[in-house]
C-alpha cells in the first residue's frame, strides 16, 4: 500500500521523507482499511544515555477523508534524547504538533513561527541522513 499524503499542511515536509515512510510501511504490513494512525518508530539499538548515538523518533500519521479520497496527515514528529543524571530518562528534545502548528524546543520552550521552521528544517535535513546511513531499525504500529 502506498500512502497518499495531504500535502497542504503547515509544515514543510521534503519529498524524500514521504517516499522513506512509503519504502518503510512497503517493508511491512499493510494497515487495514479501519486504520486510523500510524506510528513509525525509529531507533538506535545503540542509542544510551552512557554512550550517546542517535536520538529516536516518532512520527505519527492520522487518516483524513476528504470527497471520499483518503491522505495521510502527521500529526506530530517527536525527537527524544536521554535526559537527567544520575537516572537519564528520555524526554521529548524537539517536538513538531501538526494540529497546534507548534515546534517545541527542550531548552527554548514553544518556539515562534519563524525559529519552529528553521529548527524543523534542519531537524529533518539531518534525521534523513541518518536514515540514510541506515542507523535506525524502524517499528510500525497500527491503531
Amino acid at each position: 500500500m502506498k500512502l497518499t499524503f495531504d500535502k497542504s499542511q503547515c509544515f514543510t515536509v521534503p519529498e524524500k521523507l514521504y517516499q522513506i515512510l512509503n519504502d518503510e510501511l512497503a517493508n511491512h504490513s499493510s494497515p487495514d482499511c479501519d486504520t486510523e494512525g500510524i506510528i513509525f518508530n525509529f531507533r538506535d539499538p545503540d542509542y544510551s544515555s552512557d554512550n550517546g548515538g542517535f536520538h529516536p523518533v516518532e512520527i505519527r500519521l492520522v487518516k483524513h477523508v476528504l470527497a471520499g479520497k483518503v491522505q495521510w496527515q502527521f500529526e506530530y514528529m517527536t525527537d527524544f534524547s536521554f535526559q537527567g543524571y544520575p537516572f537519564a530518562e528520555l524526554t521529548k528534545e524537539i517536538d513538531v504538533c501538526f494540529r497546534t502548528k507548534q515546534v517545541y524546543n527542550l531548552y527554548g520552550g514553544w518556539l515562534s513561527k519563524a525559529a519552529g521552521d528553521e529548527l524543523m528544517a534542519m531537524f529533518l535535513e539531518n534525521f534523513i541522513s541518518y536514515i540514510e546511513m541506515n542507523v535506525f531499525t524502524v517499528t510500525i504500529n497500527f491503531d
